[in-house]
């Protein structure tokens, strides 16, 4: 009821219904849309430990310090605490869920509390269990959320959680989420300041992995002349890893088209990405069907592999049990226990000791660095979504890769393991780090949030003031990355985007999360037109497969595709290229790259060797020298080291510089008539 402006709170008279009846979704503690204005406590004990901090999965950093712990700390321990939330409207709340603190140092939860209700916030009710106080059980360790549903919903537009007992060696400290309904008012301004409204009709829900394929073949069957389903391998209890083929030619590799991948599920319990390039294949299908140009001309000038589902095998353990319950890890493993983004060899190390060693690029090449006999044996730590990974890596010319991440908004680029030994963050930047930087800026500028310097922090770091990138061993080492082993065995540029706060976001902010990231996915995607792309060949036309692409200036190589194609990214400018394969001469030139989207034509013929010749004259002769008689084959060498003295030589001796040349040119035929015969 109105009364001088203020809400009163009505006595509960309130249909009573079953608490499973009410699904009211979390109100936004985890994924920062209530702000921290909203939240507040009795007391506190030090800043980082605030009512800001009380939120449902917030993580504390390695180091505890004043700004960033892991939850709401009371500044005494007593039952007159209280931890508030005001949800600025009428809201019809069901439940509260309840975490402990994140803490590598400190064990502290509570273990019971009440819950009071309130319109003006000086006015409090208790939810009641007849005429007794309700008691609702709370944590029994700190990690793991639990969950209390309300007997019957009560309204009200503040909610207070008190705690009654904690963890006896510890002290009053919570993270929290609270489930609400919002009530219906069109002149809320502060709903309508937040609301985000998506226009794009799509299966907006967390599917599971029959689902998820029963949805994949809704796709291909929508649009079947340009998407193809396939799979890459297993998981370890033997699901199948799908991915679903864009592209005008499904199926096949066309010269001169690039292939691009996105990924994403490594870790199981990050799920939004898994439903963001679910909703992707949906919009493209359908855009594409109704004639959106900038959608025909990707699939039409580009091989797109998206991959939901990585690690299935851990989605399907954070599934089970809810957005809401999954914690911090449940699912981030491999079903034996491994993290896949973070399972492919460290060739860093390999590539970083033969350059110490000055053998890069005599005895070494600075790219395509092989996997070591270790790592591909069958007794190796090796996660199977991982050799499945890296046989569809080196399977498919793959020139930029995007693997989606969760739990932060942030692009993280190579290199993810530090150079220095002992060194848990150092900036180590590869010979690529413009167009790396480029690439994480193109996605992190058109996200909706990533960029804005007003956003709350997620965790511990504020990524905004970095323009929402980070170079990954910047921000924490971490050896054998996806990302990694992409830039230093294959072709591919890869980079992890961290696409939410909320690793698991409720279903109900799917379309939100959609807004949030779609236009970034269309842009990365589309920057695997920048740079120069071309084809190496030879004399008579044909594509030199494995020639490799060097640019001057960039301690980087990349290798030709199969047919001779390849794509080198770049940023705009001029460079000097050159081309060069095995028994080939090089050849050089300048190509010059522009600003607008769309790669330079940049194309090589090169010849063969000399020495490639008389190679191939040998294989032909199956290697053997044809036979001459022995009186025969002394005569001529006789008769070769007598002309090699006078045509070298002159009277003193020594070699004459004029005759240089013409010495080399006489040996070489001789070496050859003597080798093959006339």
């Amino acid at each position: 009821k109105m009364h001088n402006n203020l809400f009163l709170l009505v006595p509960f008279k309130l249909q009573v219904l079953k608490g499973d009846q009410i699904k009211c979704p979390p109100m936004g503690l985890e994924t920062l849309k209530i702000d921290d204005f909203q939240l507040h406590a009795s007391s506190t004990k030090r800043y980082g430990l605030g009512a800001h901090r009380g939120r449902l999965n917030i993580q504390a950093g390695i180091y505890e310090d004043d700004l960033y712990d892991g939850a709401w700390c009371a500044g005494r321990d007593d039952p007159l605490q209280w931890f508030e939330v005001d949800a600025r409207r009428l809201t019809k709340f069901t439940g509260v869920i309840t975490q402990g603190r994140s803490s590598l140092w400190s064990s502290d939860w509570v273990t019971s509390y009440k819950v009071m209700v309130s319109n003006d916030s000086h006015t409090w009710i208790t939810l009641k269990n007849g005429s007794e106080d309700l008691i609702f059980s709370g944590n029994r360790e700190k990690e793991i959320p639990v969950r209390n549903i309300f007997p019957a919903p009560v309204i009200g537009r503040y909610i207070r959680v008190n705690p009654r007992s904690w963890f006896n060696s510890g002290s009053i400290c919570m993270r929290v989420e609270i489930l609400g309904c919002p009530m219906p008012d069109p002149n809320n301004y502060y709903h309508r300041r937040n609301e985000v409204i998506t226009t794009d009709d799509l299966d907006f829900k967390h599917h599971s992995y029959k689902e998820m394929r029963q949805l994949m073949k809704v796709v291909n069957e929508m649009c079947p002349n340009i998407t193809r389903i396939y799979n890459i391998g297993k998981s370890h209890s033997g699901l199948k890893l799908y991915a679903i083929e864009i592209s005008d030619n499904p199926g096949d590799h066309e010269v001169g088209e690039p292939e691009f991948r996105y990924t994403a599920g490594s870790h199981g319990n990050e799920v939004l990405g898994r439903e963001l390039l679910l909703l992707l294949m949906q919009f493209m299908c359908l855009e594409y069907l109704a004639g959106n140009q900038r959608i025909r001309h990707l699939v039409e000038e580009t091989r797109i592999h998206l991959l939901p589902s990585v690690n299935p095998d851990g989605y399907e353990k954070a599934f089970e049990v809810g957005s809401e319950l999954s914690g911090w890890s449940l699912g981030r493993w491999s079903n034996d226990g491994i993290d896949i983004h973070h399972n492919f060899p460290d060739l860093n190390s390999i590539l970083w000791e033969a350059e110490a060693k000055k053998w890069v690029p005599r005895k070494m090449f600075n790219h395509h660095v092989p996997i070591p006999a270790w790592y591909l044996s069958k007794n190796a730590s090796v996660a199977l979504e991982t050799r499945a990974l890296i046989a569809w890596m080196e399977k498919m010319p793959f020139v930029l890769g995007g693997n989606l991440q969760g739990g932060e908004l942030v692009v993280t680029f190579p290199y993810d393991r530090t150079r220095s030994q002992g060194m848990t963050r150092e900036h180590t930047p590869t010979p690529d780090d413009h167009v790396f930087r480029w690439l994480a800026f193109s996605y992190a500028s058109t996200h909706r949030l990533m960029t804005d310097a007003n956003r709350r922090v997620c965790h511990t770091e504020d990524f905004a003031k970095e323009d929402g990138t980070i170079n990954g061993a910047s921000w924490h080492t971490a050896a054998g990355s996806m990302n990694d082993f992409s830039y230093v065995h294959t072709n591919c540029f890869e980079l992890s985007m961290y696409v939410g706060c909320d690793k698991f976001p409720h279903e109900s902010e799917l379309p939100e999360e959609w807004e949030n990231n779609r236009e970034s996915l269309l842009v990365f995607m589309e920057q695997v037109h920048r740079g120069i792309k071309g084809v190496v060949r030879d004399l008579q036309g044909r594509g030199i497969a494995n020639a490799i692409i060097s640019v001057e200036g960039i301690g980087h190589d990349i290798r030709t595709a199969a047919d001779g194609d390849y794509w080198r990214l770049l940023n705009p400018g001029e460079y000097r290229v050159t081309a060069r394969a095995e028994g080939y001469s090089l050849a050089s030139k300048k190509c010059e790259v522009g600003y607008e989207i769309g790669a330079t034509r940049c194309d090589f013929t090169i010849g063969r060797t000399n020495l490639s010749r008389i190679k191939e004259i040998m294989e032909k002769f199956n290697k053997q020298p044809i036979r001459l008689p022995v009186r025969q084959l002394q005569a001529r060498r006789s008769r070769e080291r007598q002309l090699k003295t006078n045509i070298c030589s002159d009277q003193t001796g020594v070699k004459s510089k004029p005759w240089v040349w013409t010495c080399f040119r006489f040996l070489q035929s001789a070496v050859t008539e003597l080798v093959f015969g006339d």
